[in-house]
C-alpha cells in the first residue's frame, strides 16, 4: 500500500463510526411553540460582590484621518433586553465575573498588581460569553444547545491545564505571586469558585430554559426514566438488554479487587452493595457507555440518557445483592504535564510517555449528583487521594456531550443557516479553461488575501498544496503542520509530492495540547512516503503557519507563500475566522527559506527581510512600534492603534500599552479571550477601550494596525501578545504591503470596532457588558457584515463573467 494510500485509509478508519448513529430527532417535522418561552431563572450571583469603584469608562477617541475609526457607538449603552445572566448596574445586565482586580492605589507604578486581571480568571470570564450564546433568544435553539457543549468542553479542559496546573505549583511548593499579586493557594480558590458557578450555571441553563424549549418547539424531549410509563419501560428493558448490558464491565472493589482506575472525563455509577445473607457492604464502580449516550422511546423524538437506564437495570449486573445506592460521578484528570525537552533523547518517545503519564495523571476534579451518600462522597475522596474543595455537586446532567449529536442532526430551521465559503474572485473559474491561469499565476499578479470561513479554504490554501503537489514545475514543499483534520487532504498532497520524487519537508509540532498523538500518527504516514519531517525545536513550540513552494519557472527558481493566523485544517476553517496571505514576493519567499533552514537545522542567528519572528525579534518590534506612536503624539501628530487578536497577557507589552495611553496614544483593543490589561484606569489606560466578539464562528485571526502618522504599518500573522506567544514560541507576522488588502483590513477592523450586536465591552472592575446601537442607530453585526462582503464580492465577479460571455 502506498503512503498516499495509508494516509487515505487512515482518514477513513477515523471517520468509520462503530455503530451506526440512531437519530430519533430527525424523521419527524418540528412546531414552533406559541406564546414567550420560558422564564429564564434569576442569574447565578456574581463571582464578586460588589464591582471596584476607582476607575472610570474609557472616554471616546477621535479617530486620525486614514485610519480605521472607532465605532461610533464606542460609548454606546449595553444591551437592556436579552437573558438575565449575572447581575444588574444602573438597569444595565452584565455577565457573571470571575476576575476579582485590587483598588489601584494613589501613586501606583506600572507594575502594580492592582493594574492586571488574573489570567485564569479572565479566561473564565471568556467561557461566560460563549454560555451567553446558548441563553441568547437570537441564537437558533439547536445552536444554543451546541454552545452549551461547548461551554462545557472549554471548562473540562480548563479544569485539566489551568486547575491542574495551579496544584502541580502548590504540590511543588512554589509561592511566587502571579502578576496580579495573589499565590498559587488564593488563585486555585477563586478558580474553584469560578468553575462551581458557571458549571452549576449550566445545568440551569439546560434544565430551565433549553430542555423545555426543545420539547416545546421541536418535539425533543429528553426524558427521566422515572416518568416513563409502563410500556416505555419495557421497550427500555429490551434496549438495556440488546445493546447496554453486554457493553458493561462491572468492577467490585474489595481486598481481592483494587480500586479500579478511572480513564479521564468518564462518567461513572458508584454503587453501594448488600450481601443479603453475610450483611456485608461493598463498593463497586460501573463505566457508563456514553458513546451510546441516548437511549429512544417508541415516541418520536423522545429519549432516555443511558446513565437513567443503567442505573435503573444495575442490579442485572449484581444478582444476589441488594444495591444501597447508585450514584453518578465523572473525574477529570491533570493534563499539566511537567515536560523537560533538554534532556530528551527522542522527542517522540518523550511525548508518547508524557500521553501515558497523562491518562494516569493525578485527578483533580470529582464531580458528583446531589442525591450521593456522604460515606460515598468520602469513600471517591480517599481513593482519589482529593482535597474536599475538589468535589462538585452538580444538578442534572454530568455530560453535555451528547448535545453535538441532537444539535448537528435536528431540524435545519432551528440552526444556523447554512454557509458555503465563497471563493475569491481572482480564483473563480481558476484552471478551468487554457485561457484561465492556475492559481501559481494568480499570485504571481498581486498579492491574494483569504479570510475564512468567509471564504473557502479548500479552493484556496488546500488548492494551493495540491496544485503544488500536481504541478512538474515545482520542486520543494514546505510547510509547518500545528494541528491538521482528521480528513488531511493537505496531508494526502504533501505524500503524493514527496513519491512524485519532490523536495517536500513538513515540520509537524508534536507538542500541540490535545493532538499530540495524532499529529505523531500523521508524521509517521509522512514520513513513510519519504518526506522530510522534523518535530520542532527544543524549548520551542512552533506554532506559525507558514507554507513555501519553490518552482522553476524558465530556468530561474521562483518561491511562493502562504502565511497565515490559522491551522491547515480545512474541518476548523469553516468555523474559525482566520486570514492568510498568498504571495510570490520574493523577499518574503527568502524570508521562508531562511525560516524552514532555522526549523529544521541549526541556525538561531538566521535573518529576515520582512517577516517578524518570534521568540528572538517579535516583544521588541512590538514595543518599538508602540513607541513610535508615543513620539507621534508627542510630536502633535497624534497617535492611533488598532489590534485584533485572541488573547493578551504579557506583562512587558502591557506596560508599553499603558505608557502609550497615558501619552494619548488612543488604543482600541479586540480580544476574543483572556485579558489581563485593565482598561479606563485614570493615569494608565484610560485611552485605552477592550472589546470582545463572541458569535457564530471563533474569532482567531490576529491583525495589528499602527496609523504611524498617515503611513499605517499593519500585520497578520499567528502571534496572540501574550508570554507564551513572545518566548516559548516560534511565530511569524507578516508586514502588509498590498494597498488593496490594507483596505480591506481597515474595513474589517472598522466593522469589528462597529459591532453593536456581538461584541462586549470590558470595564475596569472586569465585567463584560453586551453593547447595543444607540437610539437611530442601525445594528451591526460583525460576522453577518463579513458574510455579506464576500457575497457582494462574488456578485460582482459573476455580472463581469455573464457579460463577457
Amino acid at each position: 500500500m502506498s503512503s498516499e494510500s495509508k494516509a487515505e485509509s487512515k482518514a477513513e478508519s477515523k471517520a468509520e463510526p462503530k455503530e451506526a448513529p440512531r437519530r430519533p430527532w430527525v424523521h419527524h417535522g418540528s412546531r414552533r411553540a406559541a406564546g414567550t418561552s420560558p422564564t429564564a431563572p434569576p442569574g447565578s450571583a456574581a463571582v464578586n460582590g460588589s464591582p471596584t469603584r476607582e476607575a472610570r469608562p474609557p472616554a471616546d477617541a477621535a479617530p486620525t484621518p486614514d485610519a480605521p475609526r472607532p465605532d461610533s457607538d464606542a460609548g454606546a449603552t449595553p444591551r437592556p433586553s436579552g437573558p438575565q445572566v449575572g447581575h444588574r448596574v444602573g438597569g444595565i445586565p452584565v455577565l457573571p465575573r470571575a476576575a476579582a482586580p485590587k483598588p489601584v492605589p494613589d501613586g501606583a507604578k506600572p507594575g502594580h498588581p492592582s493594574l492586571y486581571f488574573n489570567a485564569e480568571l479572565s479566561w473564565l470570564d471568556f467561557n461566560w460569553r460563549v454560555l451567553y450564546q446558548a441563553m441568547d433568544e437570537r441564537t437558533p435553539l439547536l445552536e444554543r444547545l451546541r454552545f452549551l457543549a461547548i461551554t462545557e468542553n472549554n471548562l473540562d479542559e480548563f479544569v485539566m491545564k489551568q486547575v491542574g496546573g495551579l496544584k502541580r505549583v502548590l504540590g511543588a511548593g512554589v509561592v511566587k505571586p502571579s502578576l496580579d499579586g495573589r499565590g498559587p493557594a488564593e488563585q486555585l480558590d477563586l478558580v474553584r469558585e469560578g468553575v462551581r458557578t458557571m458549571r452549576t450555571r449550566l445545568a440551569d441553563v439546560w434544565e430551565e430554559e433549553l430542555r423545555p424549549r426543545l420539547a416545546a418547539e421541536l418535539d425533543i424531549v429528553v426524558r427521566d426514566f422515572e416518568d416513563l410509563n409502563e410500556e416505555e419501560r419495557e421497550h427500555v428493558r429490551g434496549e438495556f438488554t440488546d445493546r447496554i448490558y453486554p457493553v458493561l464491565t462491572p468492577l467490585a472493589v474489595d481486598p481481592g479487587h483494587p480500586f479500579p482506575f478511572l480513564s479521564n472525563m468518564s462518567l461513572s455509577l458508584a454503587l453501594m452493595l448488600e450481601h443479603p445473607e453475610r450483611r456485608t457492604r461493598h463498593f463497586a464502580r460501573v463505566k457508563i457507555p456514553t458513546k451510546l449516550r441516548w437511549v429512544e422511546l417508541p415516541e418520536s423524538g423522545h429519549v432516555v440518557p443511558v446513565e437513567q437506564v443503567v442505573r435503573h437495570f444495575a442490579g442485572e449486573l449484581f444478582r444476589g445483592m441488594k444495591i444501597e445506592s447508585a450514584s453518578l460521578f465523572r473525574v477529570t484528570r491533570n493534563a499539566d504535564v511537567a515536560r523537560d525537552e533538554e534532556v530528551a533523547d527522542d522527542l517522540l518517545q518523550m511525548i508518547s510517555e508524557e500521553l501515558r503519564e497523562r491518562r494516569f495523571a493525578h485527578v483533580v476534579r470529582l464531580e458528583v449528583e446531589p442525591g450521593m451518600p456522604d460515606d460515598v462522597r468520602q469513600f471517591l475522596v480517599r481513593q482519589l487521594e482529593l482535597d474536599e474543595e475538589d468535589l462538585y455537586e452538580i444538578p442534572g446532567l454530568l455530560e453535555m456531550s451528547g448535545f453535538w449529536q441532537i444539535a448537528a442532526e435536528g431540524p435545519w430551521e432551528h440552526r444556523h443557516e447554512p454557509w458555503e465559503p465563497m471563493i475569491p474572485p481572482r480564483l473563480i473559474r481558476e484552471g478551468e479553461t487554457e485561457d484561465r491561469p492556475d492559481i501559481f499565476t494568480v499570485i504571481r499578479a498581486g498579492d491574494l488575501m483569504v479570510h475564512h470561513p468567509y471564504e473557502s479554504f479548500t479552493a484556496t490554501v488546500q488548492q494551493f498544496i495540491e496544485e503544488a503537489a500536481a504541478d512538474p514545475a515545482v520542486v520543494a514543499i514546505k510547510q509547518t503542520l500545528y494541528r491538521t483534520a482528521e480528513h488531511s487532504r493537505i496531508i494526502a498532497a504533501l505524500v503524493r509530492a514527496a513519491e512524485a520524487g519532490k523536495a517536500v519537508a513538513v515540520l509537524v509540532e508534536v507538542t500541540a495540547r490535545f493532538d499530540e498523538a495524532d499529529n505523531m500518527e500523521w508524521a509517521s504516514v509522512l514520513e513513510e512516503a519519504g518526506v522530510n519531517v522534523t518535530y520542532g525545536l527544543v524549548g520551542l513550540k512552533t506554532h506559525a503557519k507558514v507554507a513555501l513552494v519553490v518552482r522553476e519557472e524558465e530556468n530561474e527558481i521562483r518561491t511562493y507563500c502562504h502565511i497565515g493566523t490559522g491551522n491547515y485544517n480545512s474541518e476548523t476553517a469553516q468555523i474559525y475566522a482566520d486570514i492568510g496571505i498568498l504571495t510570490a514576493r520574493p523577499e518574503i519567499g527568502r524570508d521562508a527559506v531562511n525560516l524552514f533552514h532555522y526549523l529544521t537545522g541549526y541556525a538561531p542567528d538566521q535573518q529576515y527581510e520582512e517577516l517578524i519572528v518570534a521568540p528572538r525579534d517579535l516583544r521588541r518590534a512590538l514595543i518599538a512600534r508602540i513607541e513610535r506612536e508615543v513620539s507621534h503624539v508627542e510630536a502633535g501628530r497624534g497617535g492611533r492603534m488598532i489590534m485584533k487578536m485572541n488573547g493578551l497577557d504579557d506583562p512587558k507589552v502591557i506596560r508599553a500599552l499603558y505608557a502609550a495611553s497615558a501619552a494619548g496614544v488612543q488604543i482600541d483593543l479586540i480580544i476574543r479571550g483572556q485579558c489581563r490589561l485593565r482598561p479606563g484606569i485614570p493615569g494608565f489606560s484610560e485611552n485605552i477601550r477592550v472589546r470582545s466578539i463572541v458569535g457564530r464562528f471563533l474569532e482567531h485571526d490576529r491583525i495589528f494596525w499602527w496609523e504611524n502618522d498617515g503611513s499605517p504599518e499593519v500585520w497578520i500573522g499567528s502571534a496572540d501578545w501574550r508570554r507564551r506567544n513572545l518566548d516559548d514560541r516560534v511565530e511569524v507576522l507578516l508586514p502588509v504591503r498590498d494597498k488593496r488588502i490594507r483596505k480591506r483590513l481597515r474595513k474589517t477592523l472598522r466593522f469589528a470596532l462597529r459591532d453593536n450586536q456581538r461584541a462586549w465591552e470590558l470595564r475596569p472592575t472586569g465585567e463584560y457588558v453586551l453593547c447595543e446601537p444607540a437610539p437611530g442607530e442601525r445594528a451591526i453585526d460583525y460576522q453577518s457584515r463579513m458574510l455579506k462582503a464576500v457575497q457582494k464580492r462574488r456578485r460582482k465577479v459573476d455580472d463581469r463573467w455573464n457579460a463577457s460571455r
